[in-house]
């Protein structure tokens, strides 16, 4: 399965935005994009760099690719409402983001994980794909043999939930102590990550 491989806090920097909770750190000394011109990119960008910046910090964000992301830009589009907050939408209901939404993990990239290794059953039926768009009513759950206890990894998950900070949503339900989630309806904008304004995102796609 296609994914982007590069260093994660070099993409922070890059997009002025911690895609991760390692990054933190390293952009409280290190804020300037990366390279030996990173100081001296600070010129007021052009209106389509703003687009252009705002388009890729999303993307990486949630982790897509250029194409899988353009393609969801493009069904927001077609569909009824605005384009930007059905766009956040369909991002937040990703499998992997619910994943990382409901504590489970630390940063989106540990949930692609999870989810790609087959330790996740959706309404009964293990699943492998981060993409998979959950809908009211769906149940993800924990795989029994990934739950009997050889596993490190949710064997220690009460640690993972506490240091994740993650706030309670209208829209999923968790269970720390069963690992399981509930989606009960849909991603408001408000619950989307903080920072985004998905209108420069809209005009990109629009110019």
């Amino acid at each position: 399965m296609a994914r982007d491989r590069s260093p994660i806090v070099k993409q922070s920097r890059r997009e002025g935005y911690a895609l991760h909770p390692k990054a933190h750190k390293v952009m409280a000394k290190k804020s300037t994009p990366p390279g030996q011109h990173g100081r001296s990119r600070q010129a007021k960008p052009s209106l389509y760099a703003t687009h252009l910046r705002e388009k890729q910090k999303v993307r990486r964000i949630y982790g897509l690719l250029e194409k899988q992301f353009a393609k969801l830009m493009k069904e927001a589009s077609r569909s009824r409402g605005q384009s930007g907050e059905l766009l956040l939408e369909l991002l937040e209901r990703r499998l992997d983001n619910a994943v990382y939404r409901a504590g489970f993990s630390t940063s989106r990239r540990g949930s692609r994980q999870l989810v790609t290794h087959g330790h996740f059953m959706l309404n009964g039926r293990r699943v492998d794909i981060p993409s998979i768009r959950l809908k009211v009513g769906d149940e993800v759950t924990l795989r029994p043999k990934s739950g009997n206890g050889k596993n490190i990894y949710f064997a220690t998950i009460a640690d993972t939930i506490k240091n994740t900070n993650q706030q309670p949503l209208s829209w999923l339900k968790s269970d720390p102590k069963k690992i399981s989630i509930k989606v009960t309806g849909k991603p408001t904008r408000e619950e989307a990550e903080d920072g985004i304004d998905e209108q420069l995102i809209v005009e990109y796609y629009s110019r």
